[in-house]
């Protein structure tokens, strides 16, 4: 009887350490905030000259894919994990707007670019960052 009892609470735990496992590797990371706020001020540095817009906006993209991957959304490229993440996106055509000109600029597609172009995808980019956790509300 002891014995049977030693088994099962030995089971019972064992499968209690594989689940905390399993949750924990799964669970989000917590950005650090302070980390992205600075990186998002040193990128608006670049938007002073219309030569750096194409450098703000490759920025942008590279601190939204970093947040991406940091909480764990699902996909290979950006464009899978923009889908996994679409639903905590309040403003999803935005983030799309924005990620589709970065990806005109780096193919060579668009030589120059419209102020009101740039401005909107930089605030995409900053509103998809705040509704992911890595900038302040």
């Amino acid at each position: 009887m002891n014995i049977e009892l030693i088994v099962i609470s030995s089971v019972v735990l064992l499968v209690v350490i594989i689940l905390l496992i399993v949750v924990t590797k799964k669970v989000p990371k917590r950005l650090k905030v302070d980390k992205y706020t600075k990186q998002w001020r040193e990128l608006q540095s670049f938007c002073k000259d219309k030569a750096k817009w194409p450098d703000a906006i490759g920025s942008a993209e590279k601190l939204l894919e970093n947040a991406l991957k940091k909480r764990k959304y699902k996909g290979k490229t950006m464009g899978e994990m923009m889908v996994s993440a679409q639903k905590v996106f309040t403003d999803n055509d935005g983030v799309w707007f924005a990620h589709n000109l970065y990806k005109k600029i780096s193919s060579g597609d668009i030589k120059s670019l419209r102020e009101d172009d740039v401005k909107e995808a930089l605030m995409a980019y900053r509103q998809a960052l705040r509704d992911l956790g890595a900038l302040p509300k």
